[in-house]
């Protein structure tokens, strides 16, 4: 194998004193000449795997780099501290090698390939994809049900289709390691679930190689409880960061905002709304990359749109698109004698709310009116985080970092009125599930109880709240 790219080894090792020099004997002799560097990682052990990985050094021809860690970092923290290293170097792909030899050294050749080959970001070695490997290679009853329950459970909650997480036998492209923030991980053995999601989040391409399964004498420090609890955390947490819930520690959303076609969700509703409407003319403030502009301009509606960004595409999605702040009011340019303006999702993003509302009864038509969507800061989930002392601000949804004004059905009405509006309709709209990934027969039963309850108790179980209104119209009196 004669390549260009810089391949590195790192061999994760933890009191792998008996095992160590064997798994670096067994490296075969058709991919040594082209390893770049052997990083062999000490986890600080507890035996001697120090001092028989710098005796081995001593008398191998292999470019090892020996490092002892000060102190025990854990399973993914030796991999953080050994990928920094990987990067520091200027290696091109890294392959992970645990120290016990569980992993077969003789697979490296097809550990690669892919990555040379430009087939791939990241290569999983599988014990699953070849049926009944696992178990005729020593892998426990229990070891292999957990595998394969937890498997099918990430893989339904992320989108995935990996025929195992949980091996560790992986190769890396270091350009993809740059490019997700790993530092950010566990220390523990859920790390290798963490760098799954990372790279699924981020479009990387992962691809998977079957490898044979050995189970020995070695010792598993995987407490499996905590370890199964720890990865459905992190796959359940992944997926409601994604739809927005959560400091975005390790997923942040786009700024652009996505449609919620579902028609129980505020977009789906709108789109119902207006569907059964004649063509008219909308204006659409605050209209994000114009997703939901392209649904109206669908049904027949000529929408212009406005936003403080100017995303991509939104010029084709629209009639018409102005950016402009709407803290400065509607731009001049937009117009007046519009059918209806929609402010879906605006209010909440202004200090002063009113003002705008002055702005929309300028542009409309006579017989114009409003169409406002607004969440609802009294349903149960901010409810629940307060009750519990847990108020913080999410990337999306009721508690959008980005909110300035917090409404619920009362406050809302009470400033429409103020503002010399009349309320033609208002009605509570559930849960985004299509937000949160529980789309079509996943979220049935889910939407089914979510719209009953929002139905029976608006103000506790309507997660926004959609508002038509009309300027009220006062009748003059002549007393000549």
């Amino acid at each position: 194998m004669t390549v260009e790219k810089r391949i590195g080894i790192l061999v994760v090792a933890y009191n792998a004193a008996a095992t160590l020099a064997k798994t670096l004997d067994r490296i075969p002799a058709e991919i040594r000449s082209d390893i770049r560097e052997i990083i062999v990682s000490d986890d600080h052990s507890q035996d001697s795997t120090y001092l028989v990985g710098l005796g081995y050094q001593q008398i191998s021809d292999l470019p090892i780099t020996l490092i002892r860690q000060p102190q025990n970092l854990g399973y993914g923290g030796n991999q953080k501290a050994g990928y920094e290293v990987a990067i520091e170097h200027g290696l091109d792909i890294v392959v992970m090698l645990h120290g016990d030899g569980q992993y077969a050294p003789e697979s490296l050749p097809e550990m690669v390939g892919p990555l040379l080959a430009g087939e791939a970001d990241a290569v999983f070695g599988s014990r699953i994809m070849i049926k009944g490997a696992a178990r005729k290679g020593g892998m426990p009853l229990y070891k292999y049900v957990g595998n394969r329950v937890l498997t099918r459970f990430e893989n339904a909650v992320l989108g995935t289709h990996l025929s195992e997480f949980h091996s560790g036998y992986r190769a890396y492209s270091v350009d993809a390691l740059k490019q997700i923030p790993f530092q950010q991980n566990s220390n523990g053995f859920n790390f290798d679930t963490q760098i799954i999601i990372q790279m699924h989040d981020a479009g990387m391409r992962i691809k998977e190689i079957p490898i044979p399964t050995f189970y020995g004498d070695e010792i598993s420090y995987v407490a499996g409880m905590e370890y199964a609890a720890d990865v459905t955390k992190d796959v359940i947490g992944y997926r409601l960061q994604k739809a927005g819930f959560g400091d975005g520690s390790r997923v942040t959303v786009k700024e652009e905002y996505e449609l919620k076609p579902n028609e129980d969700s505020s977009h789906g509703r709108i789109s119902m709304l207006l569907g059964s409407r004649p063509p008219s003319k909308i204006l659409d403030l605050g209209c994000s990359s114009g997703l939901l502009a392209e649904r109206l301009r669908d049904m027949g509606h000529y929408v212009t749109g406005v936003d403080v960004n100017e995303f991509e595409g939104v010029g084709e999605r629209t009639g018409a698109f102005f950016k402009a702040d709407l803290n400065q009011g509607i731009p001049p340019d937009v117009g007046t004698g519009f059918d209806l303006v929609l402010a879906a999702d605006v209010l909440e993003h202004l200090p002063r709310p009113g003002d705008l509302l002055e702005e929309i009864r300028r542009v409309l038509s006579p017989d114009g009116t409003a169409l406002i969507c607004i969440p609802n800061i009294a349903h149960w989930y901010p409810r629940l985080r307060s009750m519990l002392g847990m108020f913080d601000y999410d990337q999306r949804g009721i508690l959008d970092t980005t909110h300035l004004r917090f409404f619920t059905r009362r406050s809302i009405r009470k400033l429409i009125e103020r503002h010399d509006y009349s309320i033609l309709r208002l009605e509570a709209v559930g849960l985004p599930l299509d937000a949160i990934g529980l789309e079509g027969h996943k979220g049935h039963w889910v939407r089914l109880i979510d719209n009953l309850f929002s139905s029976l108790w608006p103000t506790m179980f309507g997660y926004q709240f959609i508002v038509e209104v009309a300027p009220r119209v006062h009748s003059t009196i002549n007393l000549e």
